[in-house]
């Protein structure tokens, strides 16, 4: 049985809106994260490791220090703007 299937033997077990919305954030905010991990990954290695190897140079982290804080700083913005417009 998934998480999203309510046993048919009674009514106390079944989920309550609030568990179900409780669980859908959760899920959300789990998918977020991964896009943002795989979407950081992706662009800032592209852009500031140019000769992978088995650590990184100075330049290098500096750069995806850089990187992943203009992201999360642009990612901000964006929700920001959202979430205002929405009300």
């Amino acid at each position: 049985m998934d998480s999203f299937s309510a046993p048919s033997s009674g009514s106390d077990h079944k989920m309550s809106t609030d568990q179900f919305m409780d669980q859908i954030k959760t899920q959300l905010a789990q998918a977020y994260a991964e896009e943002f991990l795989e979407t950081v990954r992706g662009k800032c290695f592209e852009k500031c490791i140019t000769k992978p190897g088995s650590s990184l140079s100075g330049g290098e982290s500096s750069c995806i220090s850089r990187c992943v804080d203009r992201y999360i700083e642009a990612t901000g913005i964006v929700s920001r703007a959202l979430f205002s417009s929405q009300r």
